[in-house]
């Protein structure tokens, strides 16, 4: 009996604690993801764009704190440009530098003049200043500054956010918006992946905006493997067999169809069995537009379904 009684007495302490216990641990706590952006680091402040107004050259980079010891300069040096308290400047202001390449001219695009390509080089962050120059620190570089570049007041920018949604629709119908192609890429790549950026013959002509998502396709035709659309794996008739005793006879994936005792029909080849089809198109992937001008947009590629080219249509979605 005794036995018993301490054995109800460890239950009855159990049950008393366990709950004690599990009151006392404390809240679960449900740490939320950050929306992902669809542009960073140079994707961000090193995208470029065309554009068809003229570039202001009044306001440069004139100097380098270490121009005695180096020619071109990176992330960190510390240059001179030619604003100061004259031109309203004030510590903490950002700058992009920027360097003009030359007028666009593309095969893929029915516009006359798209504009100039401007390559954005980096970001400058005022440190210090004076009252005709000032002195910035490179915040952010991705290519190489050199004196004489152009410098640009601009704003901290945010990137677009990563929608989320369904899978790549790779057999999506087209939306009926405006379509426009890819005209060249920054890095004059001609196949391209994801986080490539690319340039667009749509801009703010075309109401486009930043942040609007486009589908990239072609037609369901292109990128086949033939050079051209009347060219044919396997010819109408094989001659390389030695003997119809043995063979059968020549057969092909082109032979007649017409039915009957024989087979005398028109042989039938790939673009015939298109013929009377309506417009079918290939879904390839979706760009995000970063930057847009007055006929011509900047875009991030942020979804594939296989390589991209340049000549790609792309159409608002």
């Amino acid at each position: 009996m005794k036995r018993h009684h301490s054995l109800t007495l460890l239950v009855l302490s159990f049950l008393v604690f366990v709950p004690a216990a599990f009151a006392q641990r404390p809240p679960v706590t449900v740490v939320q993801k950050k929306p992902m952006s669809v542009a960073v680091g140079n994707n961000l402040y090193c995208a470029g764009y065309i554009q068809t107004s003229g570039i202001s050259t009044a306001n440069r980079i004139i100097g380098a704190q270490d121009e005695a010891d180096k020619y071109n300069f990176a992330q960190n040096d510390f240059m001179y440009i030619n604003m100061g308290h004259d031109k309203g400047v004030k510590e903490g202001d950002l700058f992009s530098v920027v360097r003009p390449r030359g007028t666009v001219k593309s095969q893929w695009t029915r516009k006359n003049h798209l504009g100039n390509y401007v390559q954005e080089v980096g970001v400058l962050e005022v440190v210090d200043v004076k009252p005709t120059v000032s002195v910035a620190k490179i915040k952010f570089s991705c290519d190489a500054f050199y004196l004489g570049d152009l410098v640009q007041l601009t704003d901290q920018r945010v990137s677009p956010i990563a929608e989320k949604g369904m899978p790549l629709d790779r057999f999506g119908d087209e939306s009926g918006k405006a379509i426009g192609r890819i005209i060249m890429s920054r890095d004059g790549h001609e196949m391209l992946s994801r986080d490539f950026i690319a340039y667009v013959d749509l801009g703010a002509d075309d109401n486009l905006r930043i942040g609007d998502h486009l589908t990239v396709f072609r037609d369901l035709e292109r990128g086949n493997i033939n050079t051209l659309p009347g060219h044919e794996i396997i010819s109408s008739r094989d001659y390389g067999f030695g003997s119809e005793k043995f063979e059968g006879t020549k057969f092909s994936n082109q032979s007649p169809r017409k039915a009957g005792e024989h087979a005398g029909g028109q042989e039938v080849k790939t673009q015939d069995a298109k013929n009377g089809r309506p417009h079918l198109t290939k879904v390839v992937g979706e760009a995000v537009v970063l930057n847009v001008k007055e006929r011509t947009a900047t875009i991030v590629i942020t979804r594939t379904g296989q390589e991209i080219h340049t000549g790609d249509f792309v159409e608002i979605k």
